[in-house]
Formats: C-alpha cells, structure tokens, sequence
C-alpha cells in the first residue's frame, strides 16, 4: 500500500497538471492543436510510465508543458498527429537527459530537440530515435559548432 501522503501530492500534481495543459490548449488552438481530456490524462499517464521506466525523478509539473509550448508552432504537427507525436517527443526527452546524463539544461535540450525535429529530422520521429549524444550537442551549440541554424 502506498503512503496517503503521496497519494495525495500526486493527486493535487495530477490535477494541477491538467489544468494547465487545459490551459495551453488556448494556445495551441492558435495553430490548429488541441488536446482532448483523453489525451491529456494519457499524456500524464505516460510521463509518470516514462519516469519510473527511465529512472527519473520530476518534481512540479515536468516538461509537458514546455513540451507544448516548443513544438505546437512545428511545420511537421497538426491535429492528426499531434498527441501521438507529444507522446513520442516526451519519452525521448527523458531518454535524451539519461544518455546525456543531464549535460544539458531542460531548456537546452528542448531547443536542440525542436532544431533537430524541424530541421534534418524534418518531422521524423523515427530519425529523432536515431539521433546521437554528439548530434543533440551540436543542435544545443550550432554557434560552438560551427554549423548554421537548421531552422
């Protein structure tokens, strides 16, 4: 049996949660995007599988919605596509700071994954689960790398 007290602090967290990928739904409308209750439940779901699969602790509400945020103005998501590729993007975010053994800040990877996706990736997820540590570094640092923008 669980303790009562995290039950419930994952139960506020949970709702919380909700409410502001609700919220960010007033956004992605924006550009076609939205997530259903579904959806966001499953979304949530999957982050609590992923962290526990990857071995990862979050506290607050987790890259979801800075996930969102990143990627909702992608030339390769619309609504068919989009809660299927939030799902995708999640999971190999936590695997991307594992294999980097967080080398890179949240922010950092988030902009290096959104390079990356929109550009040489060109909307692939499966290129995305290719990507190396060494690609990831050079999408996070195109300047110290001497490569242009891939945007």
């Amino acid at each position: 049996m669980q303790n009562p007290l995290f039950l419930a602090l994952q139960k506020e967290r949970t709702a919380a949660l909700t409410q502001k990928l609700h919220n960010h739904n007033e956004l992605t409308l924006r550009y076609g995007l939205s997530l259903s209750d579904a959806q966001i439940h499953s979304l949530i779901t999957a982050q609590s599988t992923t962290l526990r699969d990857t071995g990862r602790i979050e506290f607050g509400e987790g890259i979801l919605p800075r996930l969102i945020y990143t990627f909702c103005d992608s030339p390769y998501i619309d609504h068919n596509n989009y809660f299927d590729t939030l799902l995708a993007l999640q999971d190999l975010f936590y695997t991307y700071q594992n294999e980097l053994n967080d080398a890179l800040s949240d922010d950092e990877l988030l902009d290096a994954m959104q390079r990356l996706y929109n550009g040489r990736a060109q909307g692939s997820l499966e290129y995305m689960e290719n990507v190396t540590n060494n690609d990831l570094a050079r999408a996070a640092f195109p300047e110290k790398y001497g490569e242009e923008d891939d945007d």
